[in-house]
Order: C-alpha cells, then sequence, then structure tokens
C-alpha cells in the first residue's frame, strides 16, 4: 500500500570553506604523516626478525651495533607517538569529504573510498593498539604480537595504494608553487602556516614528553612515557617482576646451572662466581619502548658452551625458571652465542643481581630486545 505522506527534502549537505580543508593542507600533512608510518612500519620489521628470526636468518643476525635495537625500538614507539596529532590533524583537513554526494559516483571512487577507510581503520588500531601495549595492557582476547604484525602489513598496504590513487593531487599540491588549485574555497579561516606550525608543535610536545625513556639525555622531560629509565630496582626499570614469575626463594633454594651439550656439566652459584668473569656496558631495549644501559659482569656465555664441547656454529637454547609466559625458553644464534660481550650475567652496576633482575643469573646480550634477555637461568642446552 502506497502512503500518501509527501517525502521530505533531504537536509542540505554542510559546506566547508576555508584553506585548512584543502588539497594542499592535506598535502603538508600527509607528507609528515606518511614518513611518521614509514618509520614505524621499517623499525616494526627489525623489531619483529630481531624477536622471532627465520631459520636461515638465526644465525646471521647482527650482534652489533651493541645499541643498535635500542635506536630502532625507541625510533619505533617515537615515531607511532607522533603520528598521533599527525593523524588527529589529517582526518579533520579531510573529513569534509565523507559529506561529498552521492558517496561513490562510479566504481572507481567506491574502490578508492573504500582504501581510504581500510587504511583508516588500520592506522587507527595499529596505534591504539601500540600505545596500550606501551603500558601493558591489553583489554582484547587475542595476542597482541602476531595481530600487530599482520596489521602492519595491511596499513602499508593500504597506504600504498591511497598514494598511488591519489598520486595526481599529491603532485599538484606538493610545494608551495604547484600548478594545484584548491579543491574547497578559501575563506576567512586559520592562517594554513599557522595551522601547520601548531601541529608541528604538538608532535614536538608529544615526542618531547615520552622520548626520554629510550634517549635518556632527556630522561627529565619524560613526563608522559610509562616507564622512567632511573626508576626500578637497582636503577633500572623493569617489566616482570619475580613474583609476576612465581619465582620465590624457596624455589631458588639449591639452585644450579645446568649446561647440555657434549659435554654436560652443572654449576652451583659459588662454582659459578669462581669462573673468569667479564664486564660490560650494555643496554636493556624492551619492545615497549624503554631502553637505558648499565654495567653488567658475569661469566661470557661463549666460555660456558666451549666447556661443554659445543661446536663454533651451535645455537643456544636458554631455559628459564619462570614457568609460564611466551620468553619462558628463548634461543640464540650462533652470531649471538659467541659475542665475547654476552654474558650470563650475575652483578648489576657492581651489587648481585636483585630477584626481580634475575638472580641468580640472567642473560645480557648486545643489539638484542628485552624479552630475549632471558631472567632467572637455569639451563643451557646446546643445539
Amino acid at each position: 500500500m502506497r502512503s500518501n505522506l509527501p517525502r521530505l527534502p533531504r537536509p542540505p549537505l554542510p559546506v566547508f570553506k576555508g584553506r585548512l580543508h584543502d588539497a594542499r593542507t592535506a598535502t603538508v600533512l600527509g607528507r609528515a604523516l606518511g614518513a611518521a608510518i614509514a618509520v614505524c612500519f621499517v623499525t616494526g620489521l627489525i623489531s619483529h626478525y630481531l624477536q622471532q628470526p627465520p631459520g636461515w636468518a638465526a644465525d646471521v643476525l647482527p650482534s652489533r651495533p651493541v645499541w643498535g635495537y635500542r635506536l630502532t625500538q625507541g625510533l619505533h614507539v617515537a615515531s607511532g607517538i607522533a603520528a598521533i596529532p599527525l593523524l588527529l590533524a589529517k582526518l579533520w583537513t579531510v573529513y569534509p569529504r565523507l559529506f561529498v554526494w552521492p558517496p561513490a559516483r562510479s566504481v572507481r571512487q567506491a574502490l578508492e573510498r573504500l582504501s581510504i577507510g581500510v587504511l583508516v581503520a588500520s592506522v587507527l588500531l595499529q596505534i591504539v593498539t601500540g600505545i596500550l601495549n606501551t603500558v601493558q595492557w591489553y583489554p582484547w582476547p587475542w595476542n597482541f604480537r602476531p595481530v600487530h604484525w599482520a596489521l602492519a602489513w595491511v596499513a602499508a598496504g593500504a597506504l600504498l595504494l591511497h598514494i598511488a590513487v591519489k598520486a595526481p593531487v599529491i603532485a599538484a599540491h606538493w610545494s608551495r608553487r604547484s600548478p594545484g588549485t584548491l579543491e574547497l574555497p578559501a575563506g576567512d579561516g586559520p592562517d594554513r602556516r599557522a595551522f601547520v606550525a601548531a601541529v608541528g608543535a604538538a608532535v614536538g610536545a608529544v615526542t618531547l614528553t615520552t622520548v626520554g625513556q629510550s634517549f635518556t639525555p632527556l630522561k627529565d622531560f619524560d613526563l608522559l612515557a610509562p616507564r622512567h629509565p632511573d626508576h626500578g630496582p637497582q636503577g633500572l626499570p623493569i617489566n616482570r617482576t619475580a613474583a609476576a614469575a612465581a619465582i620465590t626463594p624457596d624455589r631458588l633454594a639449591g639452585w644450579r646451572l645446568h649446561v647440555a651439550g657434549p659435554r654436560p656439566y652443572e654449576l652451583t652459584l659459588p662454582q659459578l662466581r669462581a669462573l673468569a668473569v667479564h664486564s660490560a656496558v650494555l643496554p636493556i631495549a624492551c619492545v615497549e619502548g624503554w631502553s637505558k644501559s648499565a654495567h653488567w659482569t658475569g661469566v661470557r656465555v661463549r666460555d660456558l658452551l666451549d666447556r661443554a664441547g659445543a661446536p663454533p656454529g651451535a645455537r643456544l637454547r636458554v631455559v628459564s625458571l619462570q614457568q609460564h609466559g611466551a620468553y619462558a625458553v628463548m634461543e640464540m644464534g650462533a652470531s649471538y652465542a659467541r659475542d665475547p660481550l654476552t654474558l650470563l650475567a650475575l652483578s648489576l652496576n657492581g651489587e648481585p643481581l636483585s630477584l626481580d633482575h634475575g638472580f641468580p643469573a640472567r642473560i645480557i646480550a648486545p643489539n638484542r630486545p628485552g624479552v630475549l634477555q632471558t631472567k632467572w637461568v637455569s639451563r643451557l642446552e646446546v643445539i
């Protein structure tokens, strides 16, 4: 039955004026946002492959420079944080296009808008979940790392597609002297330069107040980061306490280091301390973005392997007293196991390891993620 009610006219779409919603402003912000995403993506690849190297790369990953992972992971988190104000400003600049009617005039335009939707959703999800990871809060049912890894490829692919589709517009508005014309009429809104300067100031502010967790010369400005490099037992932060890992003095009673290899052996803590010890200044660099160098003393891992009769190219499996967790068992390629700076550390900054820092012994190796610097070591196995 047909209704006799009159059809109401569609409300008029809003009209947006001003240079802050034009293609030139969007291009300027897009360049900075694209650079931040590119740095975050590349350093994320480095972090992933250092944490979980493919079989062919396990023995060839470089253990030098010793500060390599500290630099790349610090850049990863810093660029991700810097992308927040850039992304919000970029979205504000282009959001009038949400009101374009009809929403798709052609198949090409429909695919373009779909790709933009995928790009915005994936980048927003990457940034939000990445920030929550830095504070170790996981209010979702999935495993963060594999999802973050897969979504990074989705975001990168969507970004490349968006750049390809928008290449003519980007080229036309790349520089101040480009011959392109404004897509929206210029109005009396705030000046573009002031707006871009404000966004730059926001990027600088969030970077300055967070990057000190890894770039320690700026640690006095570390106001918004979840970690301060000086706060923690023995002046060094920790992510997982002994209590969280169910490590108690009772479990450490009668501790022995078991070394499995062609010539297996065991060592008590006094026997381990009686071996030749070496010292090294090495950073702890965690995936959450914080890092700090410290003075470590202990026995070279390669000396322990030689005593067990390990061949030069052997890998090493390290087993912790920690019974639960993704990194209770860690494998180390030959390039790390044979590095003279890789230690089974017994002391930190001139004092015996505290329980939270892995007493009685822990791994410390150069250019390696903190999650692989295994604490509470109980067993070394030659592979």
